[in-house]
């Protein structure tokens, strides 16, 4: 018979599993909800695994790619009847590895679950700063902000006066991106989907100007407006006709880096890109992104950040769900522009 002491170290662990592939837009039934698995508080003896209690999970587009069975250099698909994984918060409960302590905060990889054993410590962040929101971890001080930084300025290299255009501005990214442009004392429009979006782009982040996309019938009509002078800089999170109008409208030597193609995701089919030959004309630089190649720079990232966040001159606006029951329509809800900011779930 256990003793008590066994009996205390397993608990009942909510999760939420994914259901199988799908080549169509994402829906809440796609996932569901268990509390069938139970998870040991101890770690096997000997092991380096890490027992943590998740806090904050992040929905991040990304995800959806995980839901089709296609493999990539940067992701595995998820696998069906399996708990889904993403970036997330979470306090260490025991510990077999010598790096980690139990009661330290991290951010990384983690299962969306009330607990997660974690098998492996690539990607796991100590927190060592507690003076701003847990929950940043997960966006501004977390993937990303590191995504807003390296993309930024490592890939765009950007210089002061320069003309700067981001998509998906109001986004987890983009808020950051257009910030750090005005920062380098760039112009910088953004686009969202929604007016109280471009408002927020305006009034709260500063940008210079923002527009509604979902308005303009013509946007390549509509970039030629706010940047009669063409762009320097373009943040792509958006892709498709939104790439297709901008290649028109980008300056000599211009830079285009790609964090993502949100608009791509839920197509069967993706969208053709026809004004390709402007990268010719223009000598315009397109460089893909992805975070994990600048993992090594995030203490520079963060020195860099937290001063400009702890006097007020860099702000972050948060959608909180609460609850793991309420994870999967949080993230489905991405895909409709539901969110405002950064979305993040609260366990």
């Amino acid at each position: 018979m256990a003793d008590v002491s066994e009996k205390q170290a397993v608990v009942s662990n909510k999760q939420v599993i994914f259901k199988d592939y799908i080549s169509r837009f994402p829906e809440e039934s796609d996932m569901f909800i268990t509390c069938n698995e139970n998870v040991k508080l101890k770690v096997v003896a000997g092991s380096k695994d890490i027992v943590v209690k998740n806090l904050y999970l992040s929905c991040d587009p990304y995800m959806r790619l995980l839901m089709s069975n296609q493999r990539s250099e940067i992701f595995a698909p998820y696998t069906p009847g399996t708990v889904i994984t993403g970036f997330g918060v979470a306090k260490v409960v025991e510990s077999g590895h010598p790096e980690f302590e139990q009661g330290d905060l991290v951010w990384g990889m983690v299962g969306w679950e009330e607990y997660s054993v974690l098998k492996s410590t690539d990607g796991l962040f100590k927190i060592h700063h507690t003076d701003v929101p847990l929950s940043y971890y997960t966006g501004i001080l977390g993937m990303p902000g590191l995504t807003a930084y390296a993309g930024f300025y490592e890939v765009c290299k950007p210089k002061k006066g320069e003309y700067v255009f981001v998509s998906a501005a109001s986004g987890a990214v983009g808020q950051l991106v257009g910030q750090f442009a005005k920062l380098m004392g760039c112009y910088v429009v953004g686009s969202a989907g929604t007016q109280d979006k471009v408002e927020l782009l305006k009034t709260k982040f500063g940008f210079d100007d923002a527009f509604n996309y979902k308005e303009e019938p013509d946007l390549n009509a509509a970039l030629k407006r706010y940047f009669p002078e063409g762009i320097d800089i373009y943040f792509e999170n958006v892709g498709g006709k939104m790439l297709d109008a901008v290649l028109l409208n980008m300056r000599v030597h211009g830079r285009i880096a790609v964090c993502g193609m949100i608009s791509q995701y839920n197509r069967p089919q993706p969208e053709g890109i026809h004004n390709l030959m402007t990268i010719v004309y223009k000598r315009v630089r397109i460089e893909g992104l992805a975070v994990f190649d600048y993992y090594p720079q995030y203490s520079n990232f963060l020195d860099f950040i937290l001063p400009y966040i702890r006097e007020g001159k860099v702000k972050y606006v948060e959608d909180i769900a609460q609850g793991l029951e309420n994870a999967p329509a949080a993230l489905i809800g991405l895909f409709s522009g539901r969110n405002v900011g950064k979305q993040v779930v609260v366990l």
